[in-house]
């Protein structure tokens, strides 16, 4: 029985960015790791600012209550700061960026 955590890819449309990542680290965090920049404000779950699509795949909160409405869940809206990929994932975010390199 393998420990090592699971790694999927995934997609952030309509850029076709790709990262691979694991089962332990959030979206939005792995995304940073990355180099890919989401919106982001309180990375627990209550603002709102990381909100995006989630278009295919699947993923699981560690929180009960995240901070989503039941039709927004229907929609597939997600909160990657809190969410932790399941599955490849392939996610909208149409604000997402390169982060600058430091120099």
């Amino acid at each position: 029985m393998s420990l090592a955590p699971d790694e999927f890819t995934v997609r952030i449309e309509p850029r076709g960015w790709t990262f691979v990542t694991s089962d332990t680290i959030p979206l939005l965090e792995a995304a940073r790791q990355s180099a890919i920049n989401l919106p982001s404000s309180c990375r627990n779950g209550t603002c709102r600012t990381c909100m995006c699509r989630l278009l295919s795949g699947q993923i699981r909160y560690q929180i009960e209550w995240p901070g989503l409405s039941s039709d927004e869940r229907k929609e597939g809206y997600i909160l990657p700061c809190i969410a932790y990929p399941q599955s490849d994932l392939v996610i909208e975010e149409t604000r997402a960026s390169i982060v600058p390199a430091s120099g």
